[in-house]
Order: C-alpha cells, then structure tokens, then sequence
C-alpha cells in the first residue's frame, strides 16, 4: 500500500479515539503534514511523511514508517510510526497527565464529608478538565 488517507490513519494507529474525531481535527487544521496545514481529511501521506498533530494544547510529531488503513492493536500500532515529538511537549503533556487526579480519597474512619466539604471538593472538581472528554478539547492551532 503506497497511500492513504490520513484521517483514516490517524484513527488506525490510534492517535484519535474514532475517525469522525480525526476528520474533524483535519477539517479544523490541526493536523500538519511535512510543516504544510491538512484542511482535507482526505489527504493522503505517504511512509516518510511528518505529521504534526495539536491536541489540546501540545503538538505531537510522528513520522510515518508503516501505512495501514484498519484499526489495529496499540503494540501493533506503535510499528507504523515513530514519535519525533519535542522533549519540551513531552513535557506539558506529561504534566497534564499527572495534574489529572482520579477518585478521591478519604480517610477511614472519617465518616461521610459534611455539607461543606462536599461543596469544596465538588468546587475543586469543576476546575480539573476531563481529559477523556474529546468534545471539550482545544483543536485550534
């Protein structure tokens, strides 16, 4: 396989949770390819391509090494592509990822929060963006 479509791709090798997600980030011009903006998710790419995709804020450099146009396993995934992304993006994405707290927890013993813990704790809350939340991401350049 010489081409494909890097919507399809980009779903394939599971840098977007569906494809309807990756043809959207193109249509808005998020997405990149050899330092030239993608408006047409049916772009094609070819093995060598760089593309530079923005999620949320950070800018995630992959070249092309493997075409494909199913969706396969990650560690499958993994082989058609090579992360060439810049340490300092690494870097907020990681502090992103980090900065995202789970469940929280309380101590045994402690019983039920009363009324007004549960208004700080339902305040804190709404300030951390969920970041399995797709809709609410940032796409813009």
């Amino acid at each position: 396989m010489s081409k494909s479509r890097i919507d399809k791709w980009l779903w394939s090798v599971r840098i977007f949770k569906t494809r309807t997600l990756a043809t959207k980030v193109c249509k808005a011009g998020n997405v990149k390819l050899n330092s030239g903006k993608v408006l047409k998710p049916s772009s094609e790419i070819n093995p060598g391509d760089t593309v530079i995709v923005k999620k949320n804020g950070i800018n995630f450099s992959l070249k092309v090494l493997k075409l494909i146009n199913k969706r396969v396993s990650a560690t499958l995934a993994k082989e058609c592509y090579e992360d060439i992304t810049a340490p300092e993006e690494l870097q907020k994405y990681e502090s992103w990822f980090i900065s995202y707290k789970g469940k929280e927890y309380r101590e045994k013993g402690k019983g039920r929060p009363t009324k007004k813990e549960r208004r700080e704790l339902q305040g804190f809350k709404e300030n951390i963006p969920d970041p399995f939340d797709w809709d609410d991401w940032d796409y813009s350049i």
